[in-house]
């Protein structure tokens, strides 16, 4: 199965959704979708509540497999169930979409001007589940906000070192060291950032695999050749509180580059919509995120 899943991960035609809003990033992503924070009184029905809106994405007959080739999940979503399976079976089994799991506990303080990622307790025992749930990989998120060398070493250097005890236990990570895109030297920080993520592919062996989730380039192309390094499966590009448009407009100009949305997929979801509203807006989304990631402009 994993080879299956590889191979779907190296070559399919299509995008990553990213459905892995943890307990920090829950209430602002059901605001968004039309429920406010009195609509819930403790955190278990807010759980019980976005894990609602994620089954309604999950299950919506234009969530397939022709446009998305991968989905992160957060934790709970994986060890929930849709439909009477756990979600990455279902994923796999019914959609034919490669599971993948959000493995980091959140961000620490900013230092260096960077937020490394804070400590993530009981990692082994965590993989051990994403295996017996049959996730593929695993997905894990730091913040760059300053172009400073130090902190985006610090940032590259945790991803790797994680990243080898998520390979050692034959998943495949996928590496974020996000740019935030209101950093006022964004662009010298993505070329800080290539640099030190090449240095540690290349120290990698032949048979460790990753992918990589990046912001969206301001200079367009400045990660192909990470797009071609023969240790990286995919690199994936992450809406960063782009609209939709923007990061589909900017998506387009990086050969090579896919996206994996979150906030940009589900923007246009409300709770309120019927079932064919809902399944309408999200059907446009999918294939705009679909044609930003397979047509490219150059």
């Amino acid at each position: 199965m994993q080879e299956k899943y590889l191979e779907q991960m190296k070559n399919g035609k299509g995008f990553i959704a990213a459905l892995d809003q943890s307990g920090g990033s829950t209430p602002k992503a059901l605001k968004a979708y039309g429920v406010s924070e009195d609509q819930y009184g403790n955190e278990a029905e807010m759980f019980d509540l976005v894990h609602e809106m994620r089954t309604r994405i999950i299950t919506s007959p234009a969530f397939d497999s022709e446009h998305i080739i991968g989905a992160i999940l957060f934790e709970q979503t994986m060890d929930r169930q849709v439909e009477g399976r756990y979600t990455g079976e279902y994923l796999a089994e019914e959609k034919g979409i490669v599971p993948f799991l959000k493995v980091d506990k959140g961000l620490a303080e900013l230092s260096n001007g960077v937020q490394k990622m804070k400590p993530i307790d009981n990692l082994n025992e965590t993989l051990n589940r994403a295996k017996e749930r049959g996730m593929f990989g695993t997905k894990m998120r730091s913040v760059i906000k300053e172009a400073n060398m130090d902190g985006i070493q610090e940032v590259v250097d945790q991803q790797f070192e994680i990243a080898e005890k998520i390979i050692n236990k034959g998943l495949v990570p996928i590496i974020e060291p996000e740019v935030d895109i209101h950093s006022t030297d964004k662009e010298q920080s993505e070329i800080i950032l290539k640099q030190e993520i090449k240095k540690h592919l290349d120290q990698l062996s032949k048979v460790d695999l990753v992918m990589l989730k990046l912001t969206i380039p301001d200079r367009a192309n400045q990660y192909k050749e990470l797009t071609e390094h023969p240790n990286v499966v995919r690199v994936v590009a992450l809406s960063g509180g782009y609209s939709r448009e923007e990061a589909n407009a900017k998506l387009k100009e990086n050969d090579g580059l896919i996206a994996s949305f979150s906030r940009a997929l589900s923007e246009d979801l409300n709770i309120n919509q019927s079932d064919e509203e809902f399944n309408t807006a999200l059907q446009e989304a999918v294939e705009s995120i679909y044609d930003a990631s397979v047509n490219k402009n150059i």
